[in-house]
């Protein structure tokens, strides 16, 4: 297995906890750090404004992404501008359709004409990628997550998706490929071997990363031991098995 030391893919931090965020960012391997509304509800976030500011501030030199909120495209584009405006480090997350299905490829390509760095997020399907890669193609430099993880729920291996998606963006120096919600940390690894450029981990899935490269039959004899402490603590019994004597 490729050690951590030799992967090409860049890892993000996913998350919206500030100390955990913080703790990442000061970690070499975390190349930068992704977050959304969803992971802010559960973190107890309502200033949204003031969460974001705070992150920048103790985080200056890494890249960051924060997501619009809006499902009216104005209003997204007013938003955009908002948080573009907060720090060099931030990039703009944009969901590739609003929540009735309509594509932002529109805004995507005035966005990017205007020079703010986005990161397109929630695709699932190559044709998503041709068009946002071609909406972003005069732009600056940006990502495109492609949720592979949540492909991977319905079956389907994203290994050949994300594989396509690298082809489709070659011709575009600029723009990144995102492994986004990873289910496993055998995930990282995944990515690195089709090129994609990034790949996003929660903090609970970064703490495997110790794991990589241990020995299996040292692991083996960890669990046995696990499952024995665990039983001898919760105090299980069983009555023996009578024996009849020889």
């Amino acid at each position: 297995m490729t050690s951590i030391q030799s992967l090409r893919v860049q890892i993000f931090a996913d998350g919206a906890d500030l100390p955990g965020m913080i703790d990442m960012a000061s970690k070499p391997y975390i190349a930068g750090l992704t977050t959304n509304p969803t992971l802010m509800r559960k973190a107890g976030i309502t200033d949204y404004r003031a969460f974001a500011q705070d992150v920048l501030a103790a985080i200056p030199n890494k890249p960051i992404s924060f997501e619009v909120f809006s499902d009216d495209f104005s209003e997204m584009e007013d938003q955009a501008y908002e948080i573009s405006s907060w720090a060099d480090n931030v990039f703009v997350k944009i969901p590739v359709t609003n929540t009735s299905g309509q594509t932002a490829t529109t805004l995507i390509h005035r966005l990017a004409s205007a020079g703010v760095k986005q990161n397109v997020t929630a695709l699932m399907t190559l044709e998503q990628v041709r068009e946002v890669a071609g909406a972003l193609s005069h732009g600056p430099q940006s990502y495109i997550s492609v949720f592979a993880g949540r492909i991977a729920d319905t079956g389907v291996d994203p290994i050949a998706i994300m594989s396509e998606a690298v082809r489709i963006m070659k011709p575009y120096p600029r723009q990144q490929l995102i492994w986004a919600s990873p289910r496993e940390l055998l995930n990282i690894f995944h990515a690195d071997s089709v090129g994609c450029h990034v790949i996003t981990a929660t903090n609970d899935l970064l703490k495997k990363l110790d794991l990589v490269g241990k020995d299996l039959d040292a692991y083996s004899l960890e669990t046995v031991k696990m499952f024995y402490d665990d039983a001898c603590k919760a105090g299980f019994k069983l009555p023996g098995r009578k024996r009849v004597a020889a």
